[in-house]
C-alpha cells in the first residue's frame, strides 16, 4: 500500500469518496417533498449510564452545545470524575498541547473511537488514528461515552491500558432543516458552521452535509490557528431489517505554534514569551549566539512553529436483523492523512550566511480496516462475537529546507537540501472477542463476562538515517473480563468489573523503532508489550432530584516501557527503550447531579487518585543511575474537582463551572513540581424561538477562563525528563487568558 501523498490519491478512499458524494447529490436534486416524519429522538440528559458492570458516564448533547462552538468534544469531558484535560488554547483543540489522561493512565494508554470506528491514541505525532478534532466537526458530534476503567470488549483499541472514549455522530435527522451559526470572538476569531440536512425522503433516505472554516489568531505570538472541515453522511434503510450509511469525512489544519516554555524561562521571560516571529532578525542574532531581553540559550525560543495536517475519513456500515434476536453491524473504514511539523531550528543553517533552516517532520498515514459485531439472543443469555481487522501503513521522515528569510511556510514543503531519517511502517492488526450477558433473580443480578484475543504485528524499514528496523508483535490470546451489576432497590445498584489489557508496541518517532538498531536488537529480547488489570466496585443511586455515583478503582500496569530522551526535542536524537517495571493505581470516584428546582441544577465530581512506580529497576541516563521507585507518575493530578451550576427558564440558559487541578509532575524523580489550579468558563444565552425565516434561533456568550487565571495549561508537551531541580527543561505551555465568544445559530 503506498504512503498517502497530495499527488496520489488513495485508492482504497477515492471510490468510496466518489460513491458518497454521487449518492448525496442525487438524493438532494431528486428527493420529492418528503411525508411527515418523527422528530428526532431527544438526547441523553444524564452523565450517568445505568445497568454497566463499570463506571460509564456521558457528556450530553447540551454539554456539546453549550460549550464554545470549535472546541474540542475532549475539552467537555473534564466536568467527568477520574478526567484530567489540558491546553494552551480556549478552545482545547491545538493538538501540540492538547492532552487528556484518565485516573493516571495517559492517552496514548486510552482507546478513542469515532461510531466505533479507531482513532488510534490521537497523539500528535499520530500513527495509528486521527485525533478527534479532525475527524469531525464538534456540531456533529452527538454524545461522547467515558468508560474511566477499561473499555468494552468490542472496543477497537490496542492501547487501551485504561479507560476508552467513544464518540456518536449526530446522524442525518429525520426532518429536512438548514442550519447556519457564526461565532466571533477574542484574537479575531470567526467560525462559520453550516449544515443541510434532506429529512427522511420517500425512497427511505436520508443524507446531510456540512461545512466548518474556523480562523483565529494566537492569543500570544504571530500566527493563527485554522481549519477547514467538509463532513457528509447517507442513510439508505433496506426494507424493515436492515440499513445501509456511507459516510465521508475530510479536515485541513493549519496551526501555529506556541513556544513550550520551561520554569527557568518563565522566570526570565513571563509566561507570555513566545517565539521570534516576526521578528526574523532577532531569532537570526539568537542563533548566532546574540541574545537580547532576557534570553539566554538557543531553546528560549525559535523564530516559528507550525503543524499541518490533511485528513481524509470514509467507511461504509451495514445494520441488519438477521434474524428475530439475531443482528449484524459491520463497519468498512479508511484513513488517509498527510501531515507536516515545521521548526525553524537553529541547530542547522540554510546557508553560511543564514543560521536558520525549516526542520519538517513529515507524515503520512494509510489505514483500512473492518469492525463486524454479531449479537444473537439465546433464552435469557445474549451473546456477542465480533473482530477488527486493520492494516495500516505509516512513514515518517525528518528533512530540512532552506530559508532565506521571514517568509511564510503556511503550506507542504518541497526539495529539502537533507534527508536524515525515513522509516515506514506497516501494522496488521486483528482482534476477536467473545462475551455473554444474562440477568438473574428477576433482572435483579445481571452478569456479563468475556474475553478478547489481539495481535498486531508491526514490519518495520528504515530507509535513512540510524533508526531501527525489523519485526514487533505484541499478541495475548486470552484478555479476560467480567462485569456484574446489583439492583439493591429500584433506585439502587451495585457495580463491579475486573479486566485485563494490553497495549501493542508503538510504530512511528516515538515508539520502540526510535532507538538505533543496536539499542533495538538489545531490547527486543527484554521488552514485553505492556499489560493491565483493572477493578471497578461502586454504587450509583437516584432519589427523586438528585443522582449519583461512587466508586473505588485499583489498576496494576505492568512491563511499563519507557524511551529516555537523549537530547533536546528539536534536535530528535534516538532514544533508548527501558523496561521500568510497574504502576500502582489506587483511587476513588464521586460524582453528583442535582436538580434544584425547575430551573436550576447543580453537578458536581471528585478524583483522588494515586498513582506511583513501583518494581521500578534502575535505568541509566548516561552513567546516572535513576530510581523511580514510590514516586508519582508524571501529569497523574493526585486531586481533582469540578462544579457546575446550571439554569434554564423561558429561554434563558447559563451555565458557571469551575474545576481544580492538582500539582503534577513533569520528571520521574518528582522534583519540578508544576502547581495546582482553579479556572472557571461561563455559557449563557437566549433561544430566540422563531426569527424572520428561521424557525429556531439562539444567541450564545462563552467565557473561557473567567477569571483570567495566569497557570501552566499543559505540561509534556516535549516529553518527561527524569529530573530537572533547575527548571530548565521546555516542556509546557501557558494556559489561555480569558476570552470571549458571541454566537448565533438558526435552523430554517
Amino acid at each position: 500500500m503506498p504512503l498517502p501523498s497530495r499527488r496520489n490519491p488513495s485508492p482504497v478512499l477515492k471510490p468510496l469518496t466518489l460513491l458518497l458524494l454521487q449518492a448525496f447529490a442525487g438524493a438532494a436534486i431528486a428527493a420529492p417533498e418528503p411525508e411527515p416524519a418523527a422528530p428526532d429522538a431527544p438526547p441523553i440528559e444524564t452523565v450517568f449510564v445505568q445497568g454497566q458492570g463499570r463506571q460509564v458516564q456521558n457528556i450530553t448533547r447540551k454539554d456539546l452545545v453549550q460549550a464554545t462552538p470549535g472546541t474540542s468534544p475532549l475539552k467537555t469531558l473534564e466536568k467527568l470524575p477520574g478526567v484530567s484535560f489540558q491546553s494552551a488554547d480556549p478552545f482545547g483543540a491545538y493538538e501540540w498541547s492538547t492532552h487528556i489522561s484518565i485516573r493516571g493512565f495517559n492517552q496514548n494508554q486510552l482507546g478513542f473511537t469515532l461510531d466505533g470506528i479507531p482513532l488510534g491514541d490521537m497523539s500528535y505525532r499520530n500513527s495509528n488514528g486521527l485525533h478527534i478534532s479532525r475527524a469531525i466537526s464538534s456540531e456533529n458530534v452527538g454524545s461522547v461515552t467515558v468508560s474511566q476503567g477499561t473499555g468494552a470488549l468490542a472496543t477497537a483499541s490496542t492501547g487501551n491500558l485504561g479507560g476508552t472514549v467513544a464518540f456518536t455522530t449526530r446522524g442525518p435527522s429525520d426532518t429536512a432543516s438548514l442550519q447556519a451559526a457564526q461565532t466571533f470572538g477574542s484574537d479575531d476569531t470567526s467560525r462559520t458552521f453550516a449544515r443541510i440536512d434532506t429529512g427522511l425522503l420517500s425512497t427511505g433516505t436520508k443524507a446531510y452535509l456540512s461545512l466548518t472554516r474556523q480562523r483565529a489568531d494566537k492569543w500570544k505570538g504571530q500566527g493563527s490557528q485554522d481549519q477547514d472541515q467538509f463532513n457528509a453522511k447517507i442513510e439508505q434503510q433496506l426494507g424493515d431489517q436492515a440499513s445501509i450509511s456511507a459516510f465521508f469525512n475530510y479536515s485541513e489544519r493549519d496551526e501555529t505554534d506556541y513556544q513550550d516554555l520551561s520554569f527557568d524561562a518563565t522566570r526570565r521571560l513571563g509566561h507570555d514569551w513566545d517565539n521570534y516571529a516576526p521578528d526574523w532578525q532577532r531569532a537570526v542574532n539568537a542563533a548566532n549566539g546574540i541574545y537580547t531581553g532576557g534570553v539566554n540559550n538557543l531553546d528560549d525560543a525559535y523564530y516559528l512553529g507550525r503543524g499541518i495536517r490533511h485528513d481524509w475519513l470514509t467507511g461504509v456500515a451495514l445494520d441488519w436483523t438477521v434474524a428475530e434476536g439475531v443482528s449484524l453491524n459491520t463497519t468498512v473504514y479508511g484513513h488517509r492523512n498527510h501531515g507536516e511539523s515545521h521548526w525553524y531550528t537553529p541547530y542547522t543553517p540554510s546557508s553560511a550566511t543564514v543560521p536558520i533552516s525549516i526542520r519538517a517532520q513529515e507524515y503520512g498515514i494509510e489505514r483500512a480496516g473492518i469492525v463486524s459485531d454479531l449479537s444473537w439472543e439465546l433464552a435469557s443469555h445474549t451473546v456477542t462475537a465480533g473482530l477488527w481487522y486493520e492494516r495500516s501503513t505509516h512513514g515518517w521522515s525528518r528533512a530540512f529546507y532552506a530559508v532565506a528569510g521571514d517568509e511564510d511556510t503556511d503550506r507542504f514543503l518541497d526539495n529539502p537540501f537533507s534527508t536524515v531519517i525515513a522509516q515506514r511502517f506497516t501494522t496488521k492488526t486483528k482482534q476477536f472477542y467473545l462475551q455473554d450477558s444474562f440477568a438473574l433473580l428477576d433482572d435483579r443480578l445481571k452478569l456479563n463476562y468475556g474475553f478478547k484475543s489481539s495481535k498486531a504485528t508491526t514490519q518495520g524499514d528504515n530507509d535513512i538515517g540510524g533508526r531501527a528496523a525489523g519485526t514487533l508483535e505484541a499478541s495475548k490470546h486470552f484478555l479476560p473480563q467480567a462485569g456484574l451489576t446489583f439492583s439493591l432497590t429500584p433506585n439502587d445498584e451495585l457495580f463491579t468489573s475486573w479486566a485485563r489489557n494490553m497495549h501493542a508496541y508503538q510504530p512511528g518517532a516515538d515508539g520502540p523503532f526510535s532507538q538505533t538498531q543496536a539499542a533495538f536488537d538489545l531490547s527486543k529480547g527484554r521488552v514485553k508489550p505492556e499489560t493491565s488489570t483493572t477493578v471497578d466496585l461502586g454504587i450509583r443511586s437516584r432519589r427523586g432530584a438528585a443522582q449519583g455515583s461512587l466508586a473505588l478503582y485499583a489498576a496494576d500496569f505492568k512491563d511499563r516501557q519507557l524511551n529516555v530522551a537523549t537530547c533536546t526535542g528539536i534536535v530528535g536524537c534516538p532514544t533508548v527503550l527501558t523496561n521500568v517495571g510497574k504502576v500502582a493505581t489506587r483511587g476513588v470516584e464521586a460524582a453528583l447531579d442535582w436538580k434544584l428546582s425547575r430551573e436550576w441544577a447543580w453537578f458536581n465530581s471528585f478524583t483522588y487518585n494515586h498513582s506511583e512506580y513501583k518494581d521500578a529497576p534502575l535505568y541509566y541516563e548516561g552513567t546516572t543511575a535513576i530510581d523511580v521507585n514510590g514516586k508519582r507518575v508524571v501529569d497523574a493530578p493526585r486531586v481533582l474537582f469540578n462544579t457546575e451550576l446550571s439554569f434554564e427558564h423561558a429561554g434563558w440558559f447559563a451555565r458557571t463551572e469551575a474545576k481544580y487541578t492538582g500539582k503534577r509532575y513533569y520528571t520521574y524523580l518528582n522534583d519540578s513540581p508544576v502547581p495546582s489550579y482553579w479556572i472557571g468558563h461561563l455559557a449563557a444565552g437566549y433561544k430566540l424561538g422563531k426569527v424572520g425565516p428561521f424557525r429556531e434561533a439562539t444567541v450564545q456568550l462563552n467565557v473561557t477562563n473567567l477569571g483570567d487565571k495566569e497557570y501552566f495549561g499543559a505540561i509534556g508537551t516535549n516529553g518527561f525528563a527524569s529530573s530537572d531541580p533547575a527548571g530548565t527543561f521546555a516542556t509546557m505551555l501557558t494556559g489561555a487568558p480569558r476570552a470571549a465568544f458571541i454566537s448565533l445559530n438558526g435552523k430554517l
